[in-house]
């Protein structure tokens, strides 16, 4: 069932925002120019308007799936991040206090509610319009690139999921240890699913087993 999501709600420590969360950073500025209840009237044929337990919010799982686009980061990295970084929590209408989703959230969002990829570009696009109309961004290039990777990067094969996930891994752990190129398990050079998977599994016992580096939110 999709209910209305409240406005900013308070509590105690709601004034931390004004503190952490300046009148010039970005999310901030988008969430305070931006209506995003336009999401409301996009989604609301996928939603029951009266059966089911009440749903969570779409415009903040959508402000989700924005901040993954913008700053390129996995569904567990934007909701750890939103755990601790108090510009995602403003954006996404959190009190400083409250617990974060479940990243398993998101992919039943977009499995669910947004059954195909044209229209998250759809949602994204019209936000990115409205933000260059109010002066928030300067070029729709900023945002809107991102989508069409994004786009583009559904379609492709498993194992090409795979080798750009360990890419992204590797460039995550070598940002933090320039030294590990040669630690790293030998890549699968063909194109078999199974060896892929196999190196996969290799690097992720290797970083498991460095502490380390493996509680790095990034690497997590």
């Amino acid at each position: 069932m999709i209910v209305q999501q409240e406005s900013l709600r308070l509590s105690k420590y709601s004034s931390l925002y004004d503190l952490i969360v300046p009148n010039t950073n970005l999310l901030r500025r988008i969430n305070d120019l931006i209506d995003f209840n336009f999401i409301y009237d996009e989604l609301a044929s996928k939603y029951s308007q009266t059966l089911g337990r009440k749903a969570e919010s779409p415009i903040r799982l959508f402000k989700y799936l924005l901040l993954k686009v913008i700053y390129t980061i996995s569904d567990v990295d934007v909701v750890e991040r939103s755990r601790y970084d108090m510009s995602f929590k403003y954006f996404l209408e959190m009190l400083p206090e409250e617990d974060v989703i479940a990243p398993s959230t998101l992919t039943k969002f977009r499995r669910q509610r947004l059954k195909d990829t044209n229209l998250l570009d759809m949602l994204i696009n019209r936000t990115v319009s409205i933000a260059v109309e109010q002066g928030i961004i300067k070029s729709r290039s900023i945002i809107v690139d991102a989508t069409h990777s994004l786009s583009k990067s559904n379609p492709i094969l498993a194992i090409d999921v795979l080798r750009e996930r360990s890419k992204q891994l590797r460039k995550s752990v070598y940002a933090y240890q320039e030294d590990w190129t040669c630690k790293m398990p030998v890549k699968n050079q063909g194109n078999d699913l199974e060896k892929e998977l196999t190196y996969c599994k290799e690097l992720g016992t290797l970083l498991d087993g460095t502490p380390t580096l493996s509680k790095i939110p990034a690497i997590k």
